[in-house]
């Protein structure tokens, strides 16, 4: 019988230097920041934290995306389907040109 649990695996906001209550806006420029560090192509790559971002990057995005849909499903919000009709005539061009004349004493 194998008793041994997985790692736990770290907070996912203190993985990217986040507070619990960041924004996606945060979570997003600190995602980049992280990645820029520790990429495979930066002076010092380190793979293991690499994953660590990516995996605490996806989770915290994850996690947003679940509570907005919940968000909307719960505020009973609907998609209204929306057509757009081509215009019947073609827009006229912004600039005319007209023809070009040579003068013979300018070179």
């Amino acid at each position: 019988m194998n008793t041994s649990h997985p790692p736990a695996l770290p907070d996912p906001h203190t993985v990217l230097g986040l507070s619990p209550g960041a924004t996606a806006a945060e979570i997003t420029a600190a995602y980049r920041r992280a990645i820029r560090d520790c990429h495979p192509d930066a002076p010092h790559p380190d793979r293991d934290r690499l994953a660590a971002v990516i995996a605490a990057y996806r989770q915290l995005r994850n996690y947003a995306q679940q509570s907005t849909q919940a968000h909307r499903r719960s505020t009973h919000s609907r998609d209204i389907p929306v057509r757009v009709h081509p215009h019947t005539t073609p827009p006229a061009p912004d600039m005319r040109a007209g023809p070009v004349q040579r003068h013979p004493d300018r070179t």
